[in-house]
C-alpha cells in the first residue's frame, strides 16, 4: 500500500485543481479559437465579398450615368468637346472598377471555397461564385458589347439609333444589376446566417465555459471535501479520544485508518493510553498494598522515590485496645473478618481526611500527614479530626464483631488508642535494593508510637504531642494530661487529650476538663490533698475518666512514698 503523507494529499488535491483548471481554460481558448475564426472569416472576407458586390453594383449604375451624360453631351456638342473627352474618361474608369470590384468578390468567395472553412457553408457559397462567374462572364459581356456597337452611334448623331442602343443598354444593365443585387442579397442572407451561428457559438462557448468552470470547482471541492473528511476525521477521533482519557475513560482504544502522520499519531495515542492504562492497573492493584497517593507520586515523580527529605510531618499510631483476648480462641477465618472489617472502618476516615496510611502492623496501623500530601497549615488539623472519627466508628464496629466471630459477646470490651506527633521526620524510600518502602522515620515516629501506648496507663484514647495541639488548636479541644518521659527518651514532653471538636463538649466534659486541670496544677504543687479532691470532682463529673483515676492511684502510691526533693512534676514511663 502507497503511505499518502498529508503534504503528499494536500499537493495532490493542489494538482487535481491546477489540471482541472488547465483542462478547463484549454477548452475554453478552444471555443474562443473557434468563435475567434468564425469572427475573421466575417470579417475579412464575408463582410469584404458583400463591400465588393455592392460597390460593382453602384459602379454599374454610376457607369450607366456616364453612359447617358456622354450621349447628352454629344447632343449638346455634336463636334466634340473635352468634356465629352473627360465623360468617356470617367465612363471607361467605371467600367474597370465594376470589373475590379466584382473580380474583388469573387476572389473572396473563391478563396472561402478553396480554404473549405469549417463554419461556413460551401455549397451556398459555390452557387454564389457560379451566379457571379455567370454575371461577369456573360451578362457583363453582352452589355459591354452593346456599349461598343453604341458607341460609334454617338459620332453620326443618329437620334433614333442612339435610343434604340440606349434602350438595349438599358435591357442589358438591369439584367447585370438584377444579377448582382441578387447575388448580394442571397451574401447577405449568408453573412447574416454565419453572424448568428457566430452569435449563437459565442454564447454556446459562454455556457460550456461556465459549466466547465462550475464542473471544475464542483470536482475540486468533492476532491478537497474527500481529501479534508480523510484528515479531519481521524483528527476528530483522536480529538474525541483525547476528551474520554481526560474523563479517566481508558477503555477504548482508536482505529488506524490512515498511513499518514495521523495515523502515526493515532498509533502514538493507543501507546500512550495502553502506558495510561498500565500505570492505571499499578496504582489499582498496589493501591491496596501502598496508598494510591504514594503510588502515583512514585510512578510519576520517580525523583520522590530516590530522593529523602527532612520535612514536618504528623504520624498517627491505632492500636486494638485488648486485641490479644478478643482474639483469643478465635478461629483465623473469623479473625481475618474481624482484622479487615477493623482495619477497613479505621482506614476510611484516615483517607477522608487525605492521609497517607503507611503500613498496617498485626492490629496496629501507622499513617502520616505533610507535603507533598497534605499542606502544613493541615497536616494536623486533619490527623486529629481523622482520630475523632475513628472513634465514633467504634460503637458500630463493637456491635457488628460478634456477628463476625459467631459469638454473642465480645470476650473482652473492644476499643482503640491513638497516638499523634507532630515534627521533623526522615521521608524517603527506605529498604534493600530488593525491596524499598516510602515511609517516614524518626524521633516524631517514636514519639506517635509511644504516645499511643501511653494510653494505656493513662486510660485514655487519643494522646498528642504539644506540636500537634499547637497546629490544630483552632478545631479541637484537648486538655493537658501530663508531662512525660518516653520510653527511650530523656526529655519531657507535654502530652494531651483530644476530647473533641471544637465548641462540641458537654457541660460533664468542660466540668472534668476545668477540674482536671486543678488537680494537675495542685499535683506539681505536691499539694496532694488538693490534687486528690480535684481528681476526684473530675471523676464526679466523668466517673470513668480513665487520666483521673490514673493520678487518683498515683497519689496514693505518694502518701506511703512521696517523691524527693528532686521531683519535677515529670512522669517517666517504663513500657512502651
Amino acid at each position: 500500500m502507497i503511505r499518502l503523507s498529508i503534504r503528499r494529499k494536500i499537493m495532490g488535491i493542489a494538482v487535481a485543481l491546477i489540471v482541472l483548471m488547465a483542462v478547463t481554460a484549454v477548452l475554453s481558448m478552444v471555443s474562443v479559437m473557434q468563435v475567434s475564426a468564425r469572427l475573421e472569416e466575417l470579417t475579412k472576407s464575408y463582410i469584404p465579398a458583400y463591400g465588393d458586390l455592392a460597390r460593382a453594383n453602384i459602379r454599374s449604375v454610376e457607369r450607366s450615368l456616364e453612359l447617358r451624360r456622354m450621349v447628352i453631351e454629344r447632343i449638346r456638342s455634336p463636334f466634340g468637346s473635352d468634356r465629352l473627352t473627360a465623360i468617356r474618361s470617367a465612363f471607361e474608369a467605371k467600367g474597370v472598377e465594376v470589373e475590379r470590384e466584382a473580380q474583388a468578390a469573387h476572389e473572396l468567395i473563391n478563396g472561402l471555397i478553396e480554404k473549405g472553412a469549417a463554419f461556413s457553408d460551401p455549397t451556398a457559397l459555390a452557387r454564389l461564385d457560379t451566379r457571379l462567374e455567370a454575371a461577369l462572364n456573360v451578362s457583363r459581356r453582352h452589355l459591354n458589347s452593346e456599349i461598343e456597337r453604341m458607341l460609334p452611334l454617338l459620332e453620326t448623331g443618329d437620334t433614333k439609333a442612339i435610343d434604340e442602343g440606349l434602350a438595349r443598354v438599358d435591357v442589358l444593365r438591369n439584367e447585370l444589376n438584377q444579377s448582382l443585387d441578387s447575388i448580394r442579397a442571397d451574401m447577405f442572407a449568408l453573412l447574416r446566417t454565419e453572424a448568428d451561428r457566430t452569435r449563437q457559438k459565442q454564447a454556446q462557448v459562454t455556457i460550456i465555459a461556465a459549466v466547465l468552470t462550475v464542473l471544475a470547482a464542483i470536482m475540486g471541492l468533492v476532491f478537497s471535501m474527500l481529501v479534508s473528511a480523510g484528515v479531519t476525521r481521524p483528527v476528530r477521533k483522536l480529538l474525541e479520544g483525547a476528551r474520554a482519557v481526560e474523563a479517566g475513560h481508558l477503555g477504548d482504544k482508536l482505529v488506524v485508518t490512515t498511513q499518514d502522520e495521523i495515523g502515526q499519531l493515532t498509533t502514538a495515542f493507543n501507546s500512550m493510553v495502553e502506558q495510561l492504562r498500565l500505570k492505571e492497573r499499578i496504582r489499582e492493584t498496589f493501591g491496596k498494598y501502598i496508598d494510591p497517593r504514594v503510588v502515583e507520586g512514585l510512578i510519576d515523580r520517580p525523583a520522590l522515590a530516590s530522593e529523602g527529605q527532612r520535612r514536618v510531618m504528623t504520624v498517627l499510631f491505632c492500636d486494638v485496645k485488648g486485641f490479644s483476648s478478643t482474639s483469643r480462641g478465635t478461629t483465623p477465618q473469623g479473625l481475618v473478618k474481624v482484622m479487615n472489617r477493623y482495619l477497613s472502618a479505621m482506614s476510611g476516615p484516615i483517607r477522608q481526611h487525605e492521609g497517607i496510611i503507611d503500613k498496617y502492623i498485626g492490629d496496629a496501623i501507622m499513617a502520616y500527614w505533610g507535603p507533598p500530601f497534605t499542606a502544613d497549615a493541615d497536616q494536623a488539623r486533619l490527623a486529629s479530626i481523622a482520630a475523632l472519627d475513628m472513634l465514633e466508628l467504634i460503637p458500630q464496629l463493637r456491635a457488628e464483631l460478634p456477628e463476625l466471630l459467631g459469638v454473642r459477646n465480645l470476650p473482652a470490651p473492644f476499643d482503640i488508642r491513638i497516638g499523634i506527633a507532630t515534627g521533623e521526620v526522615l521521608v524517603g524510600s527506605i529498604g534493600s535494593e530488593l525491596m524499598m518502602s516510602y515511609t517516614v522515620m524518626g524521633d516524631t515516629v517514636n514519639l506517635a508510637s509511644r504516645l499511643e501506648g501511653a494510653n494505656k496507663a493513662y486510660g485514655s484514647r487519643i494522646l498528642v504531642s504539644e506540636a500537634t495541639v499547637a497546629s490544630a488548636a483552632a478545631d479541637i479541644e484537648v486538655r493537658e494530661i501530663d508531662r512525660i518521659v518516653m520510653v527511650g527518651q530523656t526529655e519531657p514532653q507535654a502530652v494531651f487529650e483530644i476530647m473533641g471538636r471544637k465548641s462540641t463538649l458537654a457541660a460533664s466534659q468542660i466540668a472534668l476538663r476545668d477540674h482536671y486541670s486543678d488537680g494537675l496544677a495542685a499535683y506539681r504543687a505536691r499539694r496532694w490533698d488538693d490534687a486528690r479532691r480535684a481528681f476526684a470532682a473530675a471523676l464526679d463529673s466523668v466517673p470513668d475518666d480513665g487520666p483521673s483515676l490514673t493520678f487518683i492511684k498515683r497519689l496514693d502510691g505518694f502518701t506511703s512514698t512521696p517523691p524527693g526533693d528532686d521531683w519535677d512534676g515529670v512522669w517517666r514511663l517504663e513500657q512502651k
